[in-house]
């Protein structure tokens, strides 16, 4: 829960003031009101380095902040004012004269240094994961505003997912490296959380596919949309079950139906229709409502149908019968290889890793590790969590397995056969939500 100070907090990061946008200079350090999704640009906060970063900011109309302790000194310096004409008959003033500088040797210690760079990196990663987090819930409540909005105003509803997908294309569109990101919180509409992770993954996978941007908006605007036929059905046969009547089942099946014409209703283009009126097939013909195998589904509506699966592996409808990520892409290759197109589940590994944010792991030193973030371009190597006894755990620092040769996972192990005392350690959560950043070299020339 927010509370008030919390909330102005967020509002005003300490030590920034407001700014003109026609103020603005190389070098400083800003930060954007109005939220993640009311810019393009990968971070609310960043150093300004370059003059295209200055016009996008001034044709935006946003409230801008800027913090001077954290921009370059020349950045906010007032110009020096020149003279140009000296009193008559005065002499010209001379220059002053250089001010010595001493050599100062740094008092500080190795040991102080150190623990000021793990300070440092802590604090660092600390505002990372809070930044995903922040922007995770202001998706999740922006599609839980969605689907608020179909009954009564299903072309605003239309709108309002449009802005959504057209946010998070801009955001994962260009050359730069993403990586996924677990996320802590699990509280919220547990929807559209559903509906965001699907989301987000889809168009992940879309673009490592290499997908136009219109392309990437109707997929990100099918998958978000995909379960919207399920308001038409009774609470209680929303989620499938296993004991279903035959009657129950085929109720349930009809929510894609459901689905296209509200879909219509809402004023959808074909591309976002059709990942909803298809991704519950499967390539092999055995999926609902009509059968199609993978050569008559498109491909937004076949990497739509796998993350769905995934997701709802991850995260079912009755939390007992979760599986973790790693189990979940076992399945999906193991049982499901036949049920989708080999070529978007190879890309799904090949994005997500063998073992993907939120699988609990043992390294090959025998530790234990929780993984909490893959490069999605380079996912043999993720970012680790791991139990180290005598450091608490708000004190661990991450572990890039990419930057640690000779270290690697050995197995996957399920949470409830961890040590208890690492199980509480690493606390996987129940339900598994993902997020993007950008990859660390992107993040660090944002933020330098």
């Amino acid at each position: 829960m927010h509370t008030a100070w919390h909330s102005a907090v967020m509002k005003h990061p300490a030590h920034t003031e407001p700014i003109d946008p026609q103020a603005l200079r190389i070098g400083m350090f800003v930060h954007l009101e109005g939220g993640w999704m009311a810019h393009p640009f990968p971070l609310s906060s960043f150093k300004l380095s370059a003059a295209a970063q200055i016009a996008t900011l001034q044709s935006l109309g946003l409230e801008v902040r800027w913090c001077p302790g954290r921009s370059d000194p020349a950045a906010g310096a007032e110009p020096t004012p020149i003279e140009t004409d000296a009193p008559h008959g005065s002499a010209p003033a001379a220059d002053p004269p250089p001010v010595p500088v001493e050599r100062v040797e740094s008092a500080e210690s190795v040991e102080a240094r150190a623990l000021r760079t793990h300070r440092q990196a802590l604090c660092d990663q600390r505002d990372a994961q809070a930044v995903c987090e922040r922007q995770f819930l202001e998706a999740t409540q922006a599609c839980k505003r969605v689907t608020d909005l179909l009954q009564t105003h299903p072309q605003g509803a239309r709108e309002q997912a449009e802005g959504l997908t057209q946010a998070l294309a801009a955001k994962m569109l260009g050359e730069a490296e993403l990586c996924i990101r677990l996320l802590n919180q699990t509280a919220g509409d547990k929807a559209a959380a559903h509906a965001m992770n699907v989301t987000v993954i889809s168009m992940l996978m879309g673009r490592s596919f290499g997908f136009s941007e219109a392309d990437l908006l109707d997929l990100g605007l099918g998958a978000m949309l995909r379960d919207i036929g399920k308001l038409e059905l009774p609470e209680r046969i929303r989620h499938r079950d296993e004991n279903f009547s035959a009657s129950e089942a085929r109720c349930y099946e009809e929510h894609v139906a459901h689905g296209v014409t509200r879909g219509r209703k809402m004023g959808l283009g074909p591309g976002a229709l059709l990942v909803i009126a298809q991704h519950h097939e499967h390539a092999d013909g055995s999926g609902f409502p009509l059968k199609l195998n993978s050569d008559r589904m498109t491909i937004a509506a076949r990497i739509v149908a796998l993350v769905n699966r995934y997701d709802t592996l991850c995260n079912p409808h009755i939390p007992s019968r979760a599986c973790t990520p790693h189990e979940a892409v076992a399945m999906l290759f193991a049982q499901g290889k036949n049920k989708f197109d080999t070529a978007i589940l190879g890309a799904f590994i090949k994005m997500m890793g063998v073992y993907p944010p939120g699988s609990t792991v043992q390294l090959t030193d025998d530790r234990f590790a929780l993984v909490v973030g893959v490069n999605s371009l380079r996912p043999l190597k993720p970012k680790v969590l791991v139990h180290e006894p005598g450091v608490p755990r708000e004190d661990a620092l991450l572990l890039e397995l990419e930057r640690m040769p000779g270290l690697g996972i050995r197995r996957s192990i399920k949470p409830l056969a961890l040590p208890l005392e690492t199980l509480g350690y690493l606390a996987p959560k129940p339900r598994t939500a993902y997020f993007f950043e950008p990859a660390r070299e992107t993040l660090a020339e944002a933020t330098a």
